[in-house]
C-alpha cells in the first residue's frame, strides 16, 4: 500500500513540473511583465521606473497624453505579450518588432523622407495648438520660428526642419521582460504550495 501511494504521488508531481507549472509560470509571468506598464517601470528587487515619454512632460492635452510611458490606446505592446508552455519549462516572449529596442535600449538609424516632414509638421501643428489645415506654408515658417513651444512640439519642429537626410534616434532602455527576483519568489512559492497539496492529499 505505501508503494501504491508513493508511485500515486511521484505520477502527481511529475505531472506537476512537466504540464501544469509551465502553464501557471507562464500566466504568472505575464501577468508580472503586464504589471511593469502599470506601475512605470520593471520590478526586480524592487521597481526600476523607466525614463518618462517625452509626451508625458509636453504639457498635451490630448489622448495621447493621458497614456503611461509605453501605454497607448491600443496597448498593442503591452498586449502582445505571451507564454509558450511545454514540457518542463516556458518561454515568455513579444513579437512586436520594436519590443527589443524599448527593453533594452539602443540607436536606431532613420531615413529622413518628405512624408515624414510632412507628418511631423502635422504632429507640430498639434502639439504646438496650431490648426494644420489654416497655418499653410507662411503658417508654418511663423509658427517654426516661435520660442515658447512645449517639449514635444519643439521635437516635431526640429524633425521637420532638419537638413539631415539620416537620423540616429536613441531610445532609452525601458525594460519590461527579463530575470525578476520577484517573480522567481512568486514562482518557487506556488511551486511549494502545489507540492505540499500532493503530499497531503
Amino acid at each position: 500500500m505505501p508503494t501504491q501511494f508513493m508511485e500515486r504521488e511521484r505520477k502527481a508531481l511529475e505531472n506537476l513540473m512537466r504540464r501544469e507549472m509551465p502553464v501557471i509560470a507562464g500566466r504568472m509571468a505575464k501577468d508580472h511583465f503586464q504589471d511593469n506598464f502599470r506601475q512605470g517601470g520593471f520590478v526586480n528587487g524592487g521597481l526600476q521606473p523607466w525614463p518618462k515619454a517625452k509626451r508625458l512632460s509636453s504639457g498635451r492635452t490630448d489622448a495621447a497624453g493621458n497614456y503611461g510611458t509605453l501605454l497607448s490606446s491600443r496597448n498593442h505592446l503591452f498586449k502582445s505579450i505571451k507564454y509558450i508552455p511545454t514540457d518542463y519549462r516556458v518561454k515568455i516572449s513579444n513579437d512586436v518588432v520594436y519590443a527589443p529596442i524599448h527593453n533594452w535600449g539602443g540607436t536606431v538609424a532613420v531615413t529622413v523622407t518628405d512624408r515624414m516632414r510632412r507628418f511631423a509638421w502635422a504632429k507640430y501643428l498639434e502639439a504646438s495648438g496650431k490648426p494644420s489645415k489654416s497655418a499653410g506654408k507662411k503658417g508654418r515658417k511663423k509658427a517654426a520660428g516661435k520660442q515658447t513651444l512645449n517639449q514635444q512640439a519643439q521635437m516635431w519642429r526640429g524633425l521637420a526642419l532638419t537638413k539631415k537626410k539620416k537620423l540616429n534616434i536613441r531610445i532609452p532602455q525601458r525594460q519590461f521582460l527579463g530575470e525578476s527576483e520577484e517573480l522567481n519568489e512568486k514562482i518557487e512559492k506556488k511551486v511549494a504550495e502545489k507540492i505540499i497539496n500532493i503530499l497531503n492529499s
